[in-house]
């Protein structure tokens, strides 16, 4: 059942750690001492095992902007919320076979047609499944087989999902993960979007990506306006690389490796300005989401230090979405949506995580 619930504000913020190290129990203490941020709402529930979100910005009224989520069964489902947590009844999308994680896609020219479109990876089957937005309306069913001659251990098992529309060429990408996979620097796949006589199809244009073997990936967000790709190597730490396929696969970072409880999750990307703002990553096991910045440094803009941690009430983070368009009254600053392990997605006003953020660190 949707609610509402007044946001809480904070007294103090986490320390900053301008050199990560491993978390301490005088951290988890300071942590556990911290008031926990609140939504605003909390979506109605999923039937079975939420786990991804991701925002469509509706391009003629924000406020009627949608969230989609994923319930990751084998008989599971894309959902459609507003903003409020209210699902559209009408626009859920099931008997999807175990979607993991979901993106969106604007402004994709399809023959005479320029369609938004939500893209799911369908595990059970290595499919990719579009439908376009709002009106999830399916692309190209029954989705499009990728990891094509894969033949390892869960190597062709879709997980994670990232859309890149390219600032230079306009060409629209679809990144994927898998549940396991080489460790040869070849763990993510990067597929151009095409349209074929009008018709939706994908061509491969690079494998990428080093791999540590502990866990698996799933988290993947791309910053399109700095040309970014980081991926969560659970266990491990964020990998960061170029977005364009042709600045080669050079592995740019690998930050957040210390001070997580265990597995590295949901990557969100807020953007206060062209080149600035944060990379929030869930520490799934703490319940908190830890703050990095977005430009780097003025050492290198490649060098991710940890800001702060922000202690949030949702249960084992999988994945998360943020903007920072502002989509009505109750999201003047932009909105952030995460998801629970108690099949919900819990949605929290921007201001409200910044209040941590911004609060002066303590010595």
């Amino acid at each position: 059942m949707r609610k509402k619930i007044t946001p809480l504000y904070f007294l103090l913020g986490l320390a900053a750690l301008a050199c990560q190290s491993p978390q301490t129990d005088k951290e988890e203490s300071k942590t556990d001492s911290l008031t926990t941020v609140q939504p605003v709402y909390i979506t109605d529930p999923v039937l079975y095992d939420s786990d991804d979100p991701a925002i469509w910005i509706n391009p003629n009224d924000p406020s009627q902007s949608l969230i989609v989520g994923t319930d990751k069964d084998s008989i599971g489902a894309l959902y459609v919320y507003d903003l409020r947590g209210k699902i559209i009844d009408s626009l859920v999308r099931r008997d999807i076979l175990r979607p993991n994680n979901v993106d969106i896609g604007y402004r994709l020219s399809l023959g005479s047609d320029t369609v938004d479109f939500a893209v799911t990876g369908e595990r059970l089957t290595s499919r990719l499944r579009f439908f376009t937005l709002p009106e999830m309306r399916e692309l190209r069913a029954p989705g499009i087989e990728i990891f094509k001659g894969e033949t390892g251990p869960e190597y062709r098992d879709l997980m994670g999902v990232a859309v890149y529309t390219s600032p230079k060429s306009g060409k629209t990408y679809i990144i994927a993960g898998r549940k396991n996979g080489p460790t040869d620097g070849s763990y993510l796949w990067q597929y151009e979007v095409v349209s074929v006589q009008g018709v939706l199809d994908l061509q491969l244009v690079r494998q990428f990506g080093q791999y540590s073997g502990k866990n698996e990936i799933e988290a993947i967000a791309v910053d399109a306006e700095l040309g970014y790709i980081y991926y969560s190597d659970e266990g491990v730490g964020i990998r960061k690389y170029h977005a364009e396929p042709e600045m080669g696969n050079e592995e740019l970072a690998l930050f957040g490796t210390e001070g997580f409880k265990e597995d590295h999750e949901g990557i969100s990307i807020y953007k206060t300005s062209e080149t600035e703002g944060y990379i929030l990553i869930s520490d799934q096991q703490a319940n908190l989401f830890r703050v990095f910045p977005r430009q780097g440094t003025p050492d290198g803009p490649h060098i991710h230090p940890l800001i702060t941690a922000i202690p949030v009430s949702t249960q084992s983070s999988d994945g998360s979405e943020v903007t920072s368009v502002a989509l009505g009254a109750d999201f003047p600053r932009g909105l952030f949506v995460a998801m629970s392990d108690d099949k919900t997605f819990q949605i929290y006003r921007w201001e409200d995580l910044e209040q941590v953020i911004l609060q002066p660190q303590s010595k």
